[in-house]
């Protein structure tokens, strides 16, 4: 195909692809709940008490996939898709694997090919929630749990960071297709004591308070394409008047 300057197209501002993720009961499932008129994809039992609409719980892949086309094809006024969570999403992607190749666990697959096998799966979802955001017009909430990891750095010595709960392909598939990784956690400050002998001892105090990190550090990821302040509450209402200056810039633009 010729390919002509008249091919080219104007950009236009879409709605965020947003992975929230961190310890269990930080609140990331309530930060999805308060977004605008969101429904539930659920991969495990998370909504407790919260009144949410929600698809019925996903027990495999096929399911998953479902509840996506439904919302691209059936008429409806949901504005936020919440995907609760990518990681128990996952083990719905391994067993699509096994069933495709005729085996009884992903490790089943020699030289790690099964969790290859599976970025393929994990496209198809992703490639399904795009095309939710750009048709639809929907913003896109995934929750994760999160999970210590090693980063081999070759820069620097190694060292340990929170990270998506997921096999290390798929979480830097995840990485790489969010618009925003936000981590949440409860603010926690450090306090050094006295601990006799000349000696001192350092120990961790927490204020109670739950917020959100858009910026990544060697502790965490995180990441934002919008210059989001870090950290913010963990609120919906923070997130949405924190992307309002880079809404309002694109537009301009």
């Amino acid at each position: 195909m010729a390919i002509s300057l008249a091919s080219l197209q104007k950009n236009s501002p879409k709605a965020p692809r947003i992975v929230i993720y961190g310890d269990a009961g930080t609140g990331k499932t309530t930060f999805g709940a308060c977004a605008p008129a969101p429904v539930f994809l659920q991969t495990e039992d998370g909504l407790g008490n919260l009144d949410a609409t929600a698809f019925p719980l996903a027990t495999s892949f096929e399911d998953a996939m479902a509840a996506l086309q439904s919302l691209y094809t059936e008429p409806h006024d949901f504005k936020t898709l919440v995907v609760d969570s990518l990681d128990w999403l996952e083990p719905l992607v391994w067993q699509q694997v096994c069933t495709q190749h005729k085996v009884a666990s992903i490790e089943a697959l020699p030289y790690g090919k099964g969790y290859v096998e599976a970025l393929s799966i994990w496209r198809q979802f992703f490639d399904g929630i795009t095309a939710l955001r750009d048709a639809r017009n929907m913003t896109i909430v995934m929750t994760a749990h999160s999970q210590v990891v090693r980063v081999e750095d070759p820069t620097l010595p190694a060292y340990d960071r929170h990270g998506l709960k997921l096999h290390k392909r798929a979480a830097a598939l995840a990485e790489e297709f969010a618009d925003v990784i936000l981590f949440a956690a409860v603010q926690t400050n450090t306090v050094t004591e006295d601990a006799g002998f000349n000696g001192k001892r350092v120990r961790a105090t927490s204020t109670g308070e739950r917020i959100m990190h858009t910026v990544g550090q060697p502790a965490f990821l995180a990441k934002s394409r919008y210059s989001l302040p870090s950290p913010l509450p963990l609120t919906w209402e923070a997130f949405a008047q924190a992307m309002k200056p880079a809404t309002t810039e694109a537009k301009a633009a």
